[in-house]
């Protein structure tokens, strides 16, 4: 039965059936064939699995990004990042990573923080002589720590799927984000340094503050986020809809640079983007139920421990498999279909499910930036106007630089459980 769910599954996705309906079917034909399950349930199990209050923060923080792209938000974060740290050697391309951390933080999306910084840095790179590698591999890899640093749409969909708590996830993808970022800044320095660039005059403190001034409004949101949640004032759900309204409210009335007529477009795609993880959501929570139902992953959890795996070697086959679903598969479809089957054996085998989701986050972020389907890499490609195979080139060195920090951080848990152990406490 385990086979034939697997390989129903694997097979309507090859041949290029979409996820969320490959879930449902290879799930009701198994559960047809081999058991005595009830589809006329499923309508309500659907339901039950949607009607989840957290999993209206997907919307808000969807339209949020949206409303920051259309605006001046990234342009005034990216003149704050270079202002910063644009008189290092490899100062642009360390600037679009910081302006990339910055934007990550609130927006929560990976594609469109590649978008807002890349169709602005990629030029500017450009025409201070680096080489298009620097260009396009900086803006590609950066993008993807839209998903790790909150808030993240794909912690979300973790928590409502292994309900956890989505502000101890949020914070556990702090410091692990800005570690990759710093990472991916160090191998950008160095590269800078031996291809000759050299340090420049740093801008005056009145630059600074300016560019400060000017990004001011952009850079409450943060504040407005992770402060509101952390401080007690907003839910996790609550400060995603005070994100749209405050990202909208900026970009229409302080910065002005939001059209009346662009609003329409806006709520459109975040519908889009909102019904489509919503999709496949609804079908997962099918796929969870049915595999719960029938006692799989306790089975598997048995077949592990009886098999004396333990917890560094499990990591490991973990990270391979997420690596190569990653690939090929977009991230909250990922985070559906394993987590109902690895978290009962990591919590067996003492693994701390918040760390779990912040080593299945970052294997997501890595698949980004991978072909065949990395969208970011699509992205990048077409903001850029370069070839798949050029993109794929180009990142290749801070994709590498990823994948150290993921290493890292899967074998040093207390990186991903400081923060949220000291805000929350231990089990908290």
């Amino acid at each position: 039965m385990i086979a034939t769910l697997f390989v129903l599954l694997f097979l309507l996705m090859f041949i290029g059936v979409p996820v969320a309906v490959s879930l449902g079917t290879s799930t009701l034909v198994t559960a047809l064939m081999f058991t005595n399950f009830d589809p006329m349930g499923v309508p309500s199990r659907v339901f039950d699995g949607l009607d989840q209050y957290t999993l209206m923060a997907i919307p808000m923080f969807i339209l949020a990004g949206g409303f920051l792209s259309k605006g001046s938000a990234s342009s005034r974060i990216i003149e704050f990042a270079k202002s910063i740290v644009g008189h290092l050697p490899g100062g642009l391309p360390i600037a679009a990573i910081f302006a990339s951390v910055i934007f990550a933080a609130v927006s929560g999306s990976s594609p469109a923080t590649v978008v807002a910084i890349g169709s602005v840095m990629y030029g500017a790179i450009k025409e201070a002589g680096y080489p298009t590698k620097y260009a396009i591999g900086t803006i590609a890899t950066a993008g993807s720590l839209g998903i790790l640093i909150p808030p993240s749409i794909v912690f979300i969909v973790y928590g409502v799927t292994a309900d956890q708590s989505i502000g101890r996830l949020f914070m556990a993808g702090v410091i692990p984000g800005l570690l990759i970022g710093f990472m991916l800044m160090v191998v950008t320095y160095i590269g800078a340094k031996r291809l000759g660039f050299r340090r420049t005059k740093m801008a005056p403190f009145k630059v600074r503050l300016k560019r400060f001034k000017e990004a001011f409004w952009a850079l409450m949101l943060i504040v407005l986020i992770i402060g509101g949640i952390y401080g007690g004032i907003f839910t996790p759900t609550e400060a995603a809809a005070a994100s749209a309204f405050y990202a909208f409210f900026i970009s229409y009335f302080v910065y002005r640079d939001l059209k009346f007529k662009d609003i329409y477009k806006i709520l459109l795609d975040a519908a889009m983007t909102s019904s489509m993880i919503f999709f496949i959501i609804a079908n997962a929570m099918i796929f969870s139920f049915f595999l719960t139902d029938q006692s799989i992953p306790q089975y598997i959890t048995n077949m592990i421990i009886q098999a004396h795996v333990g917890p560094i070697v499990f990591l490991m086959i973990v990270n391979v498999l997420l690596f190569v679903m990653g690939q090929f598969m977009e991230p909250s479809s990922v985070v559906m279909i394993t987590v109902p089957l690895l978290l009962p054996i990591a919590m067996a085998l003492g693994i701390d499910p918040i760390h779990l989701g912040v080593i299945m986050v970052i294997n997501m972020e890595i698949g980004m930036i991978t072909p065949p389907v990395g969208l970011n890499l699509f992205v990048a490609s077409g903001i850029t106007g370069l070839s798949l195979q050029e993109v794929v080139v180009a990142s290749l060195p801070w994709a590498l630089t990823i994948l150290v920090g993921l290493l890292l951080i899967t074998y040093i848990p207390i990186i991903s459980l400081w923060l949220p152990n000291l805000m929350y406490g231990i089990g908290g």
